[in-house]
């Protein structure tokens, strides 16, 4: 079971972000001390584990690389099965500034949903990417408006909070190639609710994201063909939100 009096984790997955890891910690030790953050490293070629444990965080280390989906899936799993009420996931790389966090708690607290997810589209915006990918983004952020009957603004985000039910259901079952759109389609079937909060991103710590330029369109594609594959599949019983929570 988990140790400390915090009903909340902090859920870091990490791949080859030796240099982005220990600012960032320092960053959240700074912001929200009270928490306790497991890296989940997802397995890097470089001295991410050992800068994570350096700057006083757990860390859970993937036999091998499994990509994103994996890593999140597994850092859920730690959560869910360490008792958590809740976990907050953020990226490795340092995009999702510490000092929103509190925010998307708050947010949690307010609006009693499954998750809470940090926009960049929302309120005062901050981010700015490429046209390419705004467009992409916005495009696959109606597709899923409409499929979730409940209106979407950054489908793609990692900064997000969710609860001990949504833990339960996505340490069982999560999308490992798109996960964030494919698991906000997927939640909302089984009857899981969200609300989007504002929260300011930034660039990188270092290095350079895996989806750049036009390979951001066929990404979309990609997630559009994942969304419909995936609506094919029958609701799993099991992990409805009306049985796991009372």
């Amino acid at each position: 079971m988990k140790t400390g009096s915090s009903d909340t984790v902090i859920i870091l997955p990490a791949f080859d972000e030796e240099e982005s890891i220990g600012p960032l910690l320092r960053e959240i030790h700074e912001y929200v001390p009270q928490l306790p953050v497991v890296v989940v490293n997802d397995g890097s070629a470089d001295m991410t584990a050992e800068a994570a444990i350096r700057n006083g965080a757990e860390v859970l280390d993937l036999p091998c690389n499994l990509g994103v989906g994996s890593a999140v899936q597994a850092g859920f799993r730690y959560a869910y099965e360490q008792g958590y009420k809740y976990a907050v996931r953020c990226d490795g790389d340092g995009q999702h500034p510490p000092v929103e966090i509190p925010r998307l708690l708050e947010g949690m607290r307010e609006h009693q949903v499954d998750l809470i997810i940090g926009s960049r589209f929302l309120g005062e915006r901050t981010y700015a990417g490429t046209l390419v990918r705004y467009c992409g983004i916005n495009a696959l952020a109606l597709i899923l408006s409409i499929m979730c009957k409940k209106r979407v603004t950054d489908p793609t985000s990692g900064f997000q909070v969710l609860n001990h039910p949504l833990l339960h259901f996505f340490s069982r079952s999560y999308p490992i190639d798109y996960p964030e759109p494919e698991a906000l389609a997927l939640m909302r079937r089984q009857g899981y609710d969200f609300h989007e909060v504002p929260v300011a991103f930034r660039k990188r710590g270092a290095g350079r994201s895996s989806i750049r330029g036009w390979g951001t369109l066929y990404y979309i594609l990609k997630v559009f063909l994942a969304l419909l594959v995936d609506r094919a599949r029958p609701v799993d019983p099991r992990y409805a939100r009306s049985r796991l929570v009372e």
